[in-house]
């Protein structure tokens, strides 16, 4: 076969070799992922549904954060002043305060934890997330403050505290003046005393503190207090002018308190003066003095002119021994600013009155709130002293601020 070609070589082409086989792993995990009766009898081929998944997922969530918040359903007894800052109630809550805020805010109220409220909105807020409530009041709080009462045992005499009480005037600061024997205060300007001022008068071996008040209308709040931290009160009245009208409050006053009143009739040495007119008057508002059968001491006298102080000193201290006046000086003290205010190169001053326990140098000590440690006690002479027992007044300064 001389005309056929010649047949070629035969070359191994790589796209001569048999092709591999495909890949059927993923048609295997499709068949091996079909639920056949073998695969759910077999506990090593069974596998999870996605839904199952979340399930456990949020089982365990919801466990993990009730171990992280064991005192998310205990419910406690919140205590609730007047007013209360946000983060404050949280505190008292246990609850955190954003989740107080987000409630608030859903009331539509915007506020900042710092923000103060007012004890029915704390209260919406408390029962909301499942507390109690228990309200109270400023004057509980300051009870809560005073401490335990003093055993009969340690309670020792004390001297009385007397608050001077009248019309703008008839002589109150005078009669003040005439009884320390010095010329303590400047002067009355406008009839007005500028402070309230508290001193301490020495007399036949016994002490009387005496308080000042102001004796104008725009001070009635201020004479309200007054008359709340004395023992007595004295009751000015000018034998000349009779009884006014700020004289009725300051009976009104004293009575509200339940305080005794020893009647001063002042300024019987001038022209005109009729201290029976004054007698009669004071009938018309339940004050009955001894002269006219009642129980109210009263005592006539000229502050300009000394004349009868002593006699009205004897009357103090008689009223006094009549209450027996005791108070324990071996405790922390306690007692009432009666005047406050800012002095250059001393800062914040307080004259404070102590009514129980002794006051000394370095105490802490707060008052509304200001508060300091005590740098220096100041008596009513000007003179420092370490320490102030009961019925002591004394200028304290030491504040952060004016209390």
């Amino acid at each position: 076969a001389a005309g056929r070609p010649a047949p070629r070589p035969k070359v191994k082409k790589e796209r001569e070799q048999p092709r591999p086989a495909p890949d059927r792993r993923g048609a295997e995990e499709r068949v091996r992922g079909k639920l056949t009766i073998n695969n759910a009898l077999d506990d090593d081929q069974r596998q999870r549904s996605l839904a199952s998944l979340r399930r456990h997922q949020k089982r365990q969530k919801k466990q993990s954060s009730e171990a992280r918040d064991p005192q998310a359903k205990i419910s406690h007894e919140v205590i609730l002043p007047e007013a209360i800052t946000i983060q404050e109630l949280a505190s008292r809550m246990a609850e955190r305060g954003v989740d107080v805020i987000k409630f608030l805010m859903a009331q539509g109220q915007m506020l900042k934890i710092t923000d103060v409220i007012d004890a029915d909105t704390a209260e919406l807020v408390a029962e909301e997330f499942g507390h109690t409530v228990k309200r109270v009041s400023e004057a509980d709080v300051e009870e809560g403050l005073i401490g335990e009462p003093d055993n009969e045992a340690d309670l020792k005499p004390r001297a009385p505290i007397v608050t001077v009480m009248g019309h703008v005037d008839h002589g109150k600061t005078s009669l003040l003046d005439a009884l320390r024997e010095t010329n303590v205060v400047s002067g009355e300007a406008g009839g007005i005393t500028q402070h309230i001022g508290a001193y301490q008068v020495h007399t036949n071996g016994h002490d009387i503190t005496f308080i000042d008040t102001p004796g104008h209308e725009a001070f009635t709040a201020m004479r309200a207090r007054g008359a709340k931290v004395t023992d007595l009160v004295i009751l000015v009245v000018a034998a000349d002018d009779g009884v006014k009208p700020q004289t009725v409050e300051a009976i009104d006053h004293a009575k509200a308190a339940n305080v005794p009143i020893i009647v001063a009739i002042n300024k019987i040495d001038k022209e005109g003066a009729d201290p029976n007119r004054v007698r009669t008057e004071l009938l018309q508002h339940e004050v009955v003095v001894e002269s006219m059968s009642g129980d109210v001491l009263e005592v006539e006298v000229s502050a300009t002119e000394k004349i009868n102080l002593d006699k009205l000193l004897e009357a103090i201290l008689l009223q006094a021994e009549l209450m027996e006046l005791k108070a324990n000086p071996d405790r922390p003290a306690e007692g009432i600013v009666v005047e406050a205010k800012l002095e250059r190169g001393r800062g914040p001053v307080g004259t404070v009155l102590v009514q129980r326990g002794t006051l000394k140098v370095s105490d802490i000590i707060v008052a509304g709130t200001a508060w300091g440690k005590v740098r220096a006690l100041i008596n009513d002479q000007g003179e420092q002293v370490k320490s102030a027992g009961p019925s002591v007044p004394v200028e304290v300064l030491g504040f952060d601020s004016a209390p």
